[in-house]
């Protein structure tokens, strides 16, 4: 199979590499992206490579950036398995080992999570799905209702599971990393788990939850925050990351206009997590 890499180069690099990273992704043709410290390396089938597309993508995300890109056919090879090569498991803070079919089993974590990542968001490698899993880690799961909205992965939503949660739901706008999420949730064992493919507007009052986890990004979380807190039980948590520490103030004012009240912040790498109380 023959592949396609397109080498951005970016001026300045963030957040215009991420936003990049999410169009692209989301298109569902490129297969994988590699960072760089001036921009992106991003992969994509020969066959399924289309000019317009990028074009389209660069001017819908990258305004105030300058953006250079050089197209290079790449030799055929096998390049799921030099994927296989350079992926590593994680292990976070000692306590949850996320790894994928072909990495060892571990018998001294407390939780294992076996993801098959394929095209979806959350593999614990990015800053931000490794804050989320420590709020899992921090939070009382046992007995409560879970969701994880842009759950990608479900990589989250298997981890509050394991940790007791009684009713879990996993919501992607994506179908393809919704599909990738009901795999994730049967290959650990997690059946149970409500997999849904949709965005806020699927959201209702019928049902409440006790902790909503959100990964996503600033601007999305900034639009949808309300319909999350319509959903959420007196005294419930939102947790939500995807985005810089310097968002944080913004997303407060608006979790403060809603009646929420901040009960911590994490950050890693540059990048924020805050837990929100209803």
């Amino acid at each position: 199979m023959k592949y396609n890499v397109v080498k951005f180069k970016l001026s300045p690099v963030e957040p215009f590499r991420d936003l990049l990273v999410y169009a692209l992704g989301d298109e569902g043709e490129y297969d994988s992206f590699e960072n760089r410290a001036d921009g992106l390396d991003a992969y994509v089938q020969t066959e399924k490579y289309d000019e317009a597309a990028l074009k389209a993508a660069i001017a819908d995300n990258c305004e105030g950036c300058k953006v250079e890109y050089k197209v290079e056919e790449l030799e055929d090879k096998d390049w799921n398995a030099e994927w296989e090569k350079g992926h590593r498991a994680v292990l976070v803070d000692g306590f949850c080992w996320v790894r994928a079919p072909f990495h060892e089993h571990r018998d001294d974590v407390e939780y294992e999570i076996e993801i098959e990542p394929k095209m979806s968001f959350g593999t614990a490698h990015h800053a931000t799905t490794y804050m989320m899993l420590t709020w899992l880690r921090d939070l009382d799961m046992k007995g409560k209702s879970v969701l994880d909205m842009g759950c990608g992965t479900a990589v989250l939503a298997i981890l509050a599971k394991k940790r007791g949660a009684e009713y879990v739901e996993a919501v992607d706008v994506d179908e393809w990393a919704w599909k990738n999420a009901m795999e994730n949730v049967q290959r650990n064992g997690c059946d149970e788990i409500v997999c849904r493919l949709g965005d806020a507007a699927t959201l209702g009052e019928e049902r409440r939850f006790d902790v909503i986890l959100a990964n996503i990004n600033r601007n999305i979380l900034l639009n949808d925050m309300g319909a999350y807190v319509r959903t959420m039980k007196q005294g419930g948590m939102l947790v939500m990351s995807g985005f810089y520490e310097s968002d944080v103030p913004m997303l407060k004012a608006k979790a403060e206009e809603l009646g929420l009240r901040m009960e911590g912040e994490r950050v890693r790498d540059g990048w924020a997590s805050v837990g929100f109380k209803f």
